[in-house]
């Protein structure tokens, strides 16, 4: 089934259509945005984000999708790719747009720089097949880690 979305878990992803039509929309925004909670408490989103862990752990799309991680608890959360784990030629990716796994760790640790209010999503398009670790800084500790897929 071309531009479905399935967790691990086995999940479908209702957002396929709209997933498609919103990476299209913001091309132009390099792949990352970040917005607010629409409110209808929607599946919306690909991962939630909950006191201490991504939900789910592991998320599988194709080459050119567009993930969206959504804040489901009350505590601040980060996305944040580790340098080292992603694909050789893909972009790293931070919420708050960060260039390095250090510079986000800095910018949260001076400013609460890339921190997701409860509620609120931030997306990213995955443009080279490969697996994708990332964490959150705040929750590092806590074991709150997880991995996008991107298949060919």
């Amino acid at each position: 089934m071309t531009g479905q979305r399935v967790a691990r878990d086995g999940r479908f992803s209702r957002r396929r259509l709209l997933g498609g039509l919103a990476a299209a929309a913001t091309t132009g925004l390099a792949g990352c945005t970040t917005s607010s909670a629409d409110g209808d408490g929607g599946d919306d989103y690909d991962i939630g984000m909950t006191a201490s862990a991504f939900t789910p752990t592991e998320f599988t799309i194709s080459v050119g999708e567009t993930v969206v991680w959504r804040n489901t608890s009350s505590r601040g959360h980060t996305v944040t790719a580790y340098d080292s784990g992603i694909p050789e030629d893909a972009e790293f990716f931070a919420s708050g747009g960060y260039e390095s796994t250090e510079g986000a760790r800095e910018a949260f640790r001076s400013e609460f720089g890339g921190s997701i209010d409860s509620g609120a999503t931030w997306s990213h398009s995955f443009e080279v097949p490969g697996e994708y670790e990332y964490f959150c800084i705040p929750h590092e500790q806590g074991g709150m880690v997880g991995t996008i897929v991107v298949e060919a």
